[in-house]
């Protein structure tokens, strides 16, 4: 029975995770759940699932929302302000940890869960992104585990199936393309055009990132650290159909891929009983399914987002913390209407330009570069 903290309940991931887990009530029981500041959502789930431990993060009045969660779910711990997941992930009875926290502030919480020897199922991205080499660290001094939710690392984690990296000619991450891979002129897109991705329902952000191909340069990243992989054994192509999530060569030519709808309840599931196989959250492909697959490169210079996650995956150090930063600030802008879609990778691009990386050496310092990164970015924001 897993004993299951969901971080991030009341968001895309997470409220698919609690749809998995009523599913498999005889193999996972929730124990905690934490949101940023969806305090109604989470009270509901609270009622529902009876977890012992409750976290928020954000409160308009702490007092009152402390006491809404206990009263919502009576006997429980309650954490309530900033690092409240955190405190969530190092103290409840959890075995598992299932990280869907958005943006950077899920990176403490994922340290606290392997530091303490947990299974951290990580579906939030910037923990990787933004502090791999701390995670790494993490990673030997407390001797948890790892398993990514990301629908293409958990398919690379199916094909790699622990083999050594040495043995790993080349690890290929597969892009649908998102919603703009036929649009005319994809720097005036609008937000309506941009947020209907026609395969995959993600949260605004990811979904612009998406449409980018931004989040591709993102995985690239978390698929260096997840797997050990230099930078020249990684590679992504766009892959419309989105049934192919990843595939891996071997160094004697040999070829698996990984292939299954387009559907988040796999690699949940997959992420909770890994390397364990339960039964079928969706049905699987018929042959004829992958009649007339399409694959192709993603040329240098038409992504220039994605071109800019690649300099700083390679680049290393602070740089992918300061990039995603001002990521975070340039999309908001976009969807508020200040910028437009193509002037988000040009902010981005000053933004990195400005930066002079470091090797990455705490949680502070990561900090101090990401409030400097967003701040670099308002700035080109307010003269764009």
């Amino acid at each position: 029975m897993r004993r299951l903290a969901l971080l991030g309940s009341t968001g895309s991931i997470g409220r698919q995770a609690v749809a998995v887990a009523a599913r498999l009530p005889e193999r996972v029981h929730v124990v905690g759940l934490a949101a940023r500041r969806s305090l109604e959502s989470l009270c509901e789930q609270a009622r529902r699932l009876a977890p012992g431990a409750l976290a928020l993060e954000e409160a308009g009045d702490p007092a009152r929302a402390r006491a809404e969660l206990e009263r919502a779910a009576p006997g429980a711990r309650v954490w309530v302000g900033p690092g409240s997941a955190a405190r969530l992930a190092a103290e409840a009875d959890a075995d598992t940890v299932l990280n869907a926290v958005v943006g950077a502030a899920g990176l403490e919480a994922s340290l606290a869960t392997l530091e303490r020897g947990a299974r951290l199922a990580l579906a939030n991205k910037e923990t990787l992104v933004v502090g791999g080499a701390l995670v790494r660290q993490a990673l030997e001094r407390g001797g948890g585990e790892l398993v990514p939710v990301d629908s293409e690392h958990s398919a690379a984690l199916q094909c790699l199936a622990g083999r050594d990296p040495a043995e790993v000619e080349r690890l290929t991450l597969t892009a649908s393309g998102g919603a703009l891979r036929n649009h005319p002129d994809w720097r005036r897109a609008t937000p309506a055009e941009v947020l209907a991705h026609p395969v995959w329902n993600m949260g605004p952000r990811i979904t612009v990132d998406s449409a980018l191909l931004f989040n591709k340069g993102l995985e690239l990243i978390e698929a260096h650290w997840l797997f050990r992989l230099p930078w020249d054994r990684l590679a992504a192509v766009l892959h419309p159909q989105a049934l192919v999530h990843a595939m891996v060569t071997f160094r004697d030519g040999s070829s698996l891929l990984q292939a299954a709808a387009a559907d988040m309840a796999l690699p949940i599931q997959l992420a909770l009983s890994w390397p364990e196989r339960w039964c079928a959250p969706l049905p699987g492909l018929a042959p004829e399914t992958l009649q007339g697959l399409e694959f192709s490169p993603i040329l240098p210079g038409r992504h220039p987002a994605y071109d800019l996650a690649l300099a700083a995956g390679l680049a290393g150090g602070t740089a992918p913390c300061a990039l995603n930063a001002a990521d975070e600030v340039a999309v908001q802008a976009f969807l508020e209407g200040a910028v437009t879609l193509g002037q988000i990778p040009e902010i981005l691009g000053r933004v990195l330009e400005a930066h002079a990386p470091q090797p990455v050496e705490s949680l502070e310092q990561l900090s101090r570069v990401d409030a400097w990164a967003r701040e670099a970015a308002r700035g080109q924001v307010a003269h764009a």
